[in-house]
């Protein structure tokens, strides 16, 4: 059984080779795949792609000025508040001093191995969530320096010893993450986590409410999670989850989400060196930020889904799914293959393309047409009208539209005119007409008549049902003279 928690290049590499692996005997193991395994290995390989699909939905939702953006995107520092205040300088000042005594874990910047230390501190408080005023009451000062000094120097510490006090560990827990160059959410986002706090719903006539638009919020969040370094999100994710579980048992340790906020807002989103009086226009949208986040911590590390299909189109694209593993990605989300936006427009354009083409070569037929019908009757317009009937159907003008006369008259072969043939031997005296005069209308025997009547007339006939009648006249004109013949041949 294999499972995918991490976001480590080692288990990116693992677990990619892994799944696209095309050998038998592991298809029939069981697989618990991660729904954003394509979004973590297009994190993983191609950063830069990853970052400029997800910082573009972030502008989508919310509005970032210039400077704004490009401190998110990390091309200029951030403008924190307070940088050039002077006030409350000793207190700053403090607090730089305090974080120049670096560790190996504490006030270092965030490590695999910090992160590995800390969530020894983690997993011990998840089983002692019901200790009164949790995060909120100090624990013994000696017993945490003896606790930080064994997380600094590596050594195997256990907590279930009965020597440290639950208390200890939460206290400990919020000095390393105080201790933190910048904090856990970094200063980059710094503005953007003031703009979630902006978006609200609108009402029927598009002005904007009080109410909170949760659902944005949540996509915001979930996007800015997915450009944290990857150390940051790890640790954000156990310490959210945490403080998730310990806002469930409320009721025994009297600590609710905007209590456990209130601990932690200034630890993992206030920026560093600066105070409340810095932050005073502010603090109440940070505070209710992180008391959100706490609330709904179980969706906020999900990639949307949008995100999900454009990394796996990223790396599948159009092209047949190699393993059973990514059509299993695929039913399990129960979503449809997506052709790609590109794809997509340009289908729709060479559609849109065609239709116009197609509509202006018909009315410019029609035109024609209508042109040469009207044209005085000449060796030119006969030609014309030969070359129109020469065209398939689908491009021949509507019935809207005067038809030609039958591009070409059959010699009359009537039954007088095979007896003067073959009884009398005189010759069929035929009439041709010079190619300027006007053409005369062709006589027609009874029997074409006939099968006019039943064919409809010569301007409405098709070309099948002329060729059947002129095979039908031949046929006949071949009886006949066959009977002549066996005649003549009697009588002598």
């Amino acid at each position: 059984l294999l499972c995918f928690f991490s976001s480590s290049p080692f288990f990116s590499d693992a677990i990619c080779n892994f799944v696209i692996c095309n050998d038998s005997s592991l298809r029939s193991q069981p697989i618990i795949f991660n729904p954003d395994f394509f979004v973590e290995k297009l994190r993983h390989e191609k950063p830069e792609v990853f970052t400029e699909l997800v910082v573009s939905n972030i502008t989508r939702l919310i509005d970032l000025p210039g400077a704004e953006l490009a401190q998110l995107m990390g091309e200029e520092d951030p403008k924190l508040p307070g940088a050039n205040s002077t006030a409350s300088g000793f207190f700053r000042s403090l607090m730089s001093l305090k974080r120049k005594e670096k560790g190996v874990v504490f006030g270092s910047p965030l490590t695999e191995e910090g992160i590995a230390q800390v969530s020894q501190l983690i997993e011990y408080l998840h089983k002692n969530l019901r200790a009164e005023g949790l995060f909120r009451v100090p624990g013994n000062s000696i017993r945490q320096q003896i606790l930080k000094d064994a997380l600094n120097s590596g050594t195997d510490i256990d907590l279930d010893s009965g020597e440290f006090h639950s208390n200890d560990v939460a206290t400990l827990l919020k000095m390393f993450l105080g201790e933190l160059p910048e904090p856990l959410l970094t200063h980059k986002h710094f503005h953007a986590h003031l703009k979630i706090a902006d978006l609200t719903l609108f009402d029927e006539k598009g002005n904007k409410t009080s109410t909170p638009d949760k659902e944005r919020q949540i996509e915001a969040l979930q996007l800015l999670f997915l450009i944290l370094p990857a150390p940051n999100r790890s640790l954000l994710k156990l310490l959210l989850d945490l403080l998730y579980q310990t806002a469930k048992k409320q009721d025994k340790n009297k600590m609710s989400a905007h209590n456990l906020a209130l601990m932690f807002a200034p630890h993992i989103l206030w920026p560093r060196n600066v105070t409340a009086n810095d932050l005073q226009e502010n603090i109440t949208k940070l505070n209710n930020g992180v008391t959100f986040m706490i609330k709904h911590s179980q969706k906020l590390f999900k990639a949307p889904v949008y995100i999900r299909e454009c990394a796996r189109l990223h790396y599948l694209g159009s092209r047949a799914h190699t393993s059973k593993d990514d059509l299993d990605l695929l039913t399990s989300s129960g979503s449809k293959e997506l052709q790609p936006l590109k794809s997509q427009k340009r289908s729709r354009l060479d559609s849109c393309h065609q239709e116009e083409t197609q509509q202006r070569t018909e009315e410019a037929l029609k035109e024609l047409f209508l042109h040469v019908h009207n044209m005085p009757d000449s060796a030119k317009k006969k030609k014309l009208i030969r070359q129109f009937n020469k065209h398939p159907t689908a491009l021949t003008p509507g019935s809207d539209v005067p038809t030609s006369p039958a591009p070409r008259r059959t010699r009359s072969r009537s039954f007088s005119g095979l007896i003067k043939r073959k009884v009398l031997g005189t010759p069929v005296i035929l009439e041709r007409k010079s190619r300027d005069s006007t053409p005369e209308p062709v006589r027609v025997s009874k029997e074409n008549i006939q099968l006019l009547q039943k064919c409809g007339s010569p301007a409405h006939m098709s070309q099948a049902k002329l060729k059947s009648l002129e095979g039908q006249k031949e046929g006949s004109c071949r009886r006949m003279r066959a009977r002549l013949l066996s005649k003549d041949s009697s009588s002598l």
